[in-house]
């Protein structure tokens, strides 16, 4: 039998896996990377083939099935890899996938959030606890979640109720504990996401990013290994 790999879900080329990537480079687990949103039958594997299941970001909203018919498929896939008690972890648009596949609302437009700002931690969790109790993180998202039925909280800020959660196996961060300032060079580097930070008027991004990402990056580092090693457990 093979070694099971890590599925990354992407949703555009440039929202890579960042600090998750390594983190499971580190921990010896392969790390396979698909983009299958517009899909209609992707084929994605089975929740048993799997050594963990992380699904990013992206501009599209977590019901944008008419558009991109993949979505569907990936929220199948994040729900049967919860219900086989598989490592999971979603980020912004994959948090948002996560919560609707167990049951969550998704709340389109609650609120904009870009740029680097603090989230509260309210919770013990092994890949949070690491940053402390405020983190200053990286948020680029307008649409929230509702809780999904039996979810734990972890993390929020005033806008955003919902800024993390933890259902079972799986961990969602609305926020991007991935970024480092190779993958914000990528992100700044797009047609779309220069764009909207020009829509929304923020200029300083880099300069945000040079005060919060040394601070950030160890504590991230150290939270993604714990989700690593998880993984590790299943190659």
């Amino acid at each position: 039998m093979s070694p099971r790999r890590a599925l990354v879900l992407q949703h555009v080329p440039w929202e890579g896996p960042g600090l998750i990537g390594e983190a499971l480079d580190a921990h010896g687990v392969d790390v396979e990377r698909r983009i299958v949103l517009d899909e209609r039958a992707p084929g994605l594997p089975r929740p048993d083939d799997l050594a963990a299941l992380v699904v990013m970001g992206g501009p599209m909203g977590a019901l944008d099935d008419d558009a991109h018919p993949g979505l569907a498929a990936e929220r199948r896939l994040l729900a049967d890899c919860v219900a086989a008690d598989v490592p999971v972890l979603g980020v912004c648009l994959g948090m948002q996938l996560l919560a609707v596949a167990l049951g969550g609302t998704l709340m389109p437009g609650h609120g904009t959030e870009i740029g680097f700002g603090p989230v509260e931690i309210t919770a013990p969790d092994p890949v949070l606890a690491p940053l402390g109790h405020a983190p200053a993180v990286l948020h680029w998202h307008d649409d929230a979640v509702g809780l999904p039925p039996g979810a734990e909280p972890l993390a929020h800020t005033a806008l955003t109720p919902v800024q993390a959660f933890r259902a079972g196996s799986a961990l969602g961060l609305q926020f991007h504990l991935e970024v480092d300032r190779t993958l914000l060079a990528a992100w700044l580097a797009s047609d779309a996401m220069p764009a909207e930070l020009a829509e929304h008027g923020i200029t300083d991004l880099p300069a945000q990013a040079e005060i919060a990402i040394p601070v950030l990056e160890p504590g991230a580092r150290h939270g993604l290994a714990s989700f690593a090693a998880l993984a590790r457990e299943r190659v």
